[in-house]
């Protein structure tokens, strides 16, 4: 080994196995940002419309679309009958319109084909839940994540749906491996934990995701699961510590998520009590299609 190669600091991300258990996650990460109400969704067909809108997009997008979509055409009927051009005019304002509108009336089109010309999939609950994946995954452009939304959420089947920011997550912690693609992670993950968990998994780690463990510049300092994770990056943590104890002389008390944990690191700072955030986006699209 070369002089300049033997000065290079050894990487915290060399070792893959996880340091905290899917339960202690899972609690944490609801201490810290929960509790996470499993509100009322939308019927089956009117999440997968909404579902297939919510891609590649945001939630605000979303909803405008779906809302528009909706008060256009009055029932998801309607929009089956309707021309493409008509559909793609009334998403317009939700994105990628040319590509969703043709898919939204093909997937309606096949429902109405599989099942006796009714839109109604409240059926799937009685189906063993991989048959009731697997019907899902027979509609043009609705792969493993827009099937266990559906399931999960509107039916409330304990199915996994893994997005960028479980699967980001779960691989970071080790929960999967590095070589486990974002179709497999849904058959792993769900596998990995009891079907009561599945929910407070999926808002727990879409939540930590999306506010700390980010993509580019995950914050490390400010993470209630460090002390486990393969791949945290030491110098935030101490960093994190250091401000932290500038700004409190005191010593702060652990509390009794700190005091368990395995190696005894505690976050880079006391934790902070947020607003729960709000599992669900599309809350009030909800109550505006109830009679």
């Amino acid at each position: 080994m070369s002089p300049k190669a033997a000065a290079k600091p050894r990487r915290s991300r060399r070792s893959k196995k996880p340091g905290v258990t899917i339960a202690d996650a899972i609690r944490l990460l609801t201490e810290e940002y929960g509790p996470f109400e499993n509100e009322p969704r939308l019927d089956p067909a009117h999440e997968l419309v909404f579902t297939i809108l919510s891609q590649h997009t945001s939630d605000r997008n979303s909803e405008r679309a779906f809302r528009n979509l909706m008060h256009t055409f009055g029932t998801l009927e309607t929009v089956a009958e309707a021309e493409v051009a008509d559909i793609e005019a009334a998403i317009s304002g939700g994105g990628l319109a040319r590509v969703k509108a043709p898919r939204i009336k093909d997937v309606l089109g096949r429902i109405l084909d599989l099942n006796d010309g009714s839109l109604d999939l409240h059926f799937l609950a009685e189906m063993p839940m991989d048959e009731a994946r697997a019907w899902l995954r027979q509609l043009p452009g609705i792969g493993p994540k827009s099937a266990g939304i559906i399931l999960s959420f509107s039916l409330g089947m304990p199915a996994m749906a893994v997005d960028t920011h479980i699967f980001r997550v779960s691989q970071r912690l080790g929960i999967i491996g590095p070589k486990v693609n974002a179709d497999k992670a849904h058959e792993v993950l769900e596998a990995a934990m009891p079907p009561e968990d599945v929910y407070p998994f999926h808002a727990a780690f879409i939540t930590h995701g999306r506010q700390v463990c980010k993509a580019q510049r995950p914050r490390c300092g400010e993470c209630v699961v460090n002390y486990g994770c393969p791949s945290r990056d030491e110098e935030a943590i101490q960093q994190a510590a250091a401000n932290a104890a500038a700004e409190q002389p005191e010593p702060a008390t652990h509390d009794a998520a700190d005091a368990d944990r395995p190696d005894g690191q505690a976050p880079g700072r006391r934790r902070r009590r947020q607003e729960s955030p709000t599992a669900v986006p599309h809350t009030q699209v909800v109550k505006e299609l109830q009679p």
